[in-house]
């Protein structure tokens, strides 16, 4: 009985924190940090005076360390166009739906001997990526720092106290700055799109060791109002709306957008575009709510030339020579069946997000 009133105690204030930061995000433009305030070192590889207090403190949005799957059959609380977040290693597909990102914004998991990661995820920039916990050696944990850049999270690893960027990629104070992270592919898309091309997939379900509401946003009208922008940016580029949902793929540094409006056309769609010397395939839709991006150059060292295939999930595209590829890059069907095309990095965010952070961005 202690336990139970000691276990709800704790969850009302962490849901008074989350009251008090989402009144206060409404409210002011956040507080600028103060030199070395709350991080392992003073030195910063970002300008420290443009660093946020998000108000909750560190680890006050808890990460789920122990993540618990379902069936997706047996998934009740999405609606099918919820969006989620899916990473396949070998024939494992499992999937991490945003509505619970929305509450704890990172996901420590394992996939066996195979694979150390964490989701990490952002409500206020709408950008989810897959970070390698392996870092110099060392297996780590991230968790929330409470901390924001340009209205980003800044996630800390456990192992050194580290705070890194996830718009930089990159650690930006403490111990390990300077260091990148190691991605992991993922593709953001609603949640039926997984149902129909990974109907055995596993899904990651409310049994977070959290007592939160999995079926209700917490911040209010923010992800579709263009003009509620929590924290202010250091570039705001008007060219496409604040909160459109958009690719970025980067190479060397540099960053170019691709929309859902390039994309409409059918079901399923292929564009071939060069960026920054490098031949890329981007596979886009609408319809199934997904947009990703691959090099070009077949595993066999040749130019790949795409076209998009309909009505044939998993499968979406096929190549000159009769290889057949799904949405993860991979050749199911062909002469190079079992190989898999080469990720460039990208992710899908909301447009002025990757403005702020990039503002040479090229869009497509």
């Amino acid at each position: 009985t202690n336990q139970k009133m000691i276990d709800m105690k704790r969850t009302c204030l962490m849901f008074c924190l989350m009251l008090v930061f989402i009144w206060s995000c409404s409210n002011d433009s956040g507080t600028a940090l103060n030199p070395g305030t709350g991080s392992p070192t003073n030195d910063w590889a970002i300008p420290v005076n443009e660093v946020r207090d998000g108000g909750p403190g560190k680890d006050g949005i808890p990460s789920v360390d122990r993540p618990n799957f379902s069936n997706v059959e047996s998934i009740n609380f999405l609606n099918p166009n919820d969006l989620v977040m899916a990473i396949k290693v070998g024939e494992e597909v499992r999937v991490y739906p945003h509505p619970i990102l929305d509450w704890h914004e990172i996901v420590n998991d394992e996939f066996g001997a195979d694979l150390s990661v964490s989701i990490v995820y952002c409500p206020l920039t709408g950008t989810g990526m897959g970070w390698n916990r392996i870092v110099n050696g060392q297996k780590t944990t991230f968790g929330v720092s409470g901390l924001l850049y340009n209205t980003n999270i800044i996630p800390y690893d456990r192992a050194t106290d580290s705070n890194w960027s996830q718009m930089e990629h990159a650690c930006v104070n403490g111990p390990l700055i300077g260091t990148e992270v190691e991605t992991v592919h993922v593709i953001e898309t609603a949640f039926s799109t997984i149902r129909q091309m990974y109907p055995d997939a596993r899904v990651q379900n409310t049994n977070t060791g959290f007592n939160r509401d999995y079926r209700r946003y917490p911040y209010g009208d923010y992800r579709t109002n263009n003009n509620s922008l929590i924290f202010p940016v250091s570039n705001d580029d008007s060219r496409l709306p604040r909160k459109e949902r958009v690719l970025a793929v980067f190479i060397d540094a540099k960053a170019k957008a691709y929309s859902f409006d390039s994309f409409s056309a059918q079901t399923v769609n292929v564009v071939q575009d060069q960026f920054m010397g490098t031949n890329l395939v981007v596979l886009g839709s609408q319809e199934l709510n997904f947009l990703t991006a691959y090099n070009a150059t077949l595993p066999d060292g040749t130019q790949g030339n795409f076209e998009a295939v309909q009505d044939a999930l998993p499968v979406v595209m096929q190549d000159q020579n009769g290889n057949r590829y799904n949405l993860f890059g991979e050749i199911v069907e062909g002469p190079l069946a079992g190989e898999q095309l080469t990720e460039e990095l990208n992710y899908i965010g909301y447009w002025f997000s990757f403005a702020a952070f990039n503002p040479d961005i090229e869009l497509f």
